[in-house]
């Protein structure tokens, strides 16, 4: 049995990527999962997959954006598993875009999922999280340490909550529930392989010749992939990471130089 049996963990935006492979994870680690996201067709995939490898899980279709997201979240995982250990925030509606292009209606869509959506989550399984002396975990990027004008909304919101993840942290600190932060750098994603793919065929070289390029790009040691996000999850989860709290951790292989 893991080290998290009998634990339950909240995971937003767990339909694909990082949120889809920290669920996994912790699943694997023993814990039951409630997924969470809004795409009802993905999310019953990815439960079903999990079913299929022997894990629990259950999910809820949920936008965060709306000031009752987090309510609907917790009700659910309450009714189907009757507590909450685990709190993973990794929901976002960011987009990757110049930041002079967006318009007021992208930047509130971004603000109220990765930013106002994890502190509705945190309020709502706030009882639950001092009940079980739980933990949280909440996903930015790097982002928020070297902002780029070409990734403009993702540095800003993730600095955002940054800021957030040291002020849930001064409460957790109080009743025994652990808050840290995981900031990766570029992810090998679904939709980055899509993308990435499409541009090796424009330029004629192999996607493998691009993904080092993009590396060397990147100045890392080498491209990283959704589960090297959840093994650092698994590990500030488990009694070795016991001592991290208000931590914020870049995982980017050496990408962000500054202090």
């Amino acid at each position: 049995m893991g080290h998290l049996s009998g634990r339950v963990a909240v995971v937003t935006g767990a339909n694909s990527g990082i949120g889809e492979a920290i669920a996994r994870r912790l699943a694997e680690d023993g814990a039951k999962v409630m997924l969470v996201a809004r795409n009802e067709t993905t999310l019953a995939e990815v439960a079903a997959s999990f079913a299929s490898a022997g894990h629990e899980a259950r999910w809820v279709s949920a936008d965060l954006n709306l000031a009752d997201g987090g309510e609907v979240v917790v009700a659910a995982t309450l009714a189907a598993y009757g507590r909450v250990d685990i709190l993973v925030n990794c929901a976002s509606a960011t987009i990757s875009a110049p930041f002079m292009s967006f318009t007021d209606e992208q930047w509130l869509a971004g603000f109220g999922v990765k930013v106002h959506g994890a502190i509705r989550l945190f309020y709502a399984a706030w009882p639950q999280l001092k009940a079980t002396k739980g933990m949280v975990i909440n996903i930015g990027g790097v982002g928020a340490r070297t902002p780029r004008a070409n990734r403009g909304m993702t540095g800003i919101l993730s600095a955002a909550l940054m800021a957030v993840t040291k002020m849930m942290a001064d409460v957790g600190l109080k009743e025994g529930v652990r808050v840290n932060m995981i900031n990766p750098g570029s992810v090998i994603t679904p939709r980055t392989v899509r993308n990435l793919t499409i541009r090796a065929e424009q330029e004629g070289i192999t996607y493998d010749e691009l993904l080092a390029r993009q590396a060397r790009e990147w100045s890392a040691l080498r491209v990283g992939y959704p589960e090297d996000t959840a093994n650092l999850a698994a590990y500030i989860l488990s009694p070795a990471g016991s001592l991290l709290h208000g931590s914020i951790i870049d995982l980017d292989g050496g990408t962000t130089k500054g202090l």
